[in-house]
């Protein structure tokens, strides 16, 4: 054997160990995934064939890492709602299960951010450091385990808190036309919570990103965010986002309600989204 064969012998020596040693560090273990394919796509729903498995309100994932919730669960087909927008999603896409049911990340992490219906920040201060996550739909507790409404919610408006005094545990309802301060309102309570120990959640569907932003500037500048989160689903969000967003509102509050915490909960819907 030549000095050339000798040197070649060397490198496939070398090369076998590596590849022995690669062999011996991989634990290889198999993992069975569903799939199913796009048969129709439009006004933010997707039809898909396939995926005769997957549960109600379960994610699912399209090419490019776009979700959707299995929504309409039938023998043949299942009908799914996008939670982003998909201009490139068409009939024949693959899209698979991720077995787990849609949920949001709660507790004192989201706190002074703003996320949108899925729980991902748009406030471009980083990811959302949230540890524990909580489904975007629960059981709610029976009604002998609920609480008689004792301790009141001081709005901050003197002929508000006069007339018509409101409660920790009670649900009211703002109603107006356009431009009569409902939003007002909602802020100012927020605002008035402060040092009152009230977790809150501000939920914006379908509203115009700058009143928004006035919005979060008034809470900023008023020294509220510490204490409150926002949850914004624009108005030209996907549908998907639009019709989860109160759910996903009411679940970061309720991590609270569990913890024995106050929360307060608003959601502000523009006109243009509400139907009569």
């Amino acid at each position: 054997m030549n000095n050339g064969d000798g040197s070649l012998a060397a490198v496939l020596e070398e090369a076998v160990d590596a590849l022995h040693v690669g062999q011996l560090c991989q634990n290889g273990q198999l993992k069975m995934e569903e799939y199913g394919e796009v048969t129709y796509v439009g006004h933010g729903i997707v039809r898909v064939k396939g995926l005769p498995g997957v549960r109600a309100e379960e994610v699912v994932r399209f090419p490019n890492d776009l979700l959707g919730m299995a929504l309409n669960l039938e023998p043949e087909e299942v009908g799914v709602i996008l939670l982003d927008e998909g201009p490139g999603l068409a009939a024949g896409a693959s899209v698979r299960r991720t077995n787990r049911v849609l949920d949001v990340p709660v507790g004192e992490a989201l706190l002074g951010r703003v996320v949108d219906p899925v729980g991902r920040p748009l406030d471009n201060s980083g990811p959302v450091g949230a540890t524990i996550r909580a489904n975007i739909e629960s059981p709610a507790p029976a009604i002998v385990d609920r609480a008689p409404v004792t301790v009141p919610l001081a709005t901050g408006i003197k002929v508000v808190d006069a007339l018509i005094p409101i409660g920790r545990g009670q649900r009211e309802l703002i109603l107006g036309d356009r431009q009569t301060g409902k939003t007002g309102i909602a802020v100012d309570t927020i605002i008035n919570q402060r040092d009152k120990q009230v977790k809150c959640i501000y939920c914006a569907i379908g509203q115009r990103s700058s009143s928004v932003a006035k919005v979060i500037a008034d809470l900023r500048e008023h020294g509220a965010m510490p204490y409150s989160t926002v949850v914004f689903a624009p108005g030209d969000a996907p549908p998907g986002q639009l019709f989860i967003a109160p759910y996903a509102a009411m679940a970061m509050g309720e991590y609270f309600m569990r913890r024995g915490d106050d929360a307060l909960v608003i959601f502000d819907r523009s006109e243009e989204h509400t139907s009569e």
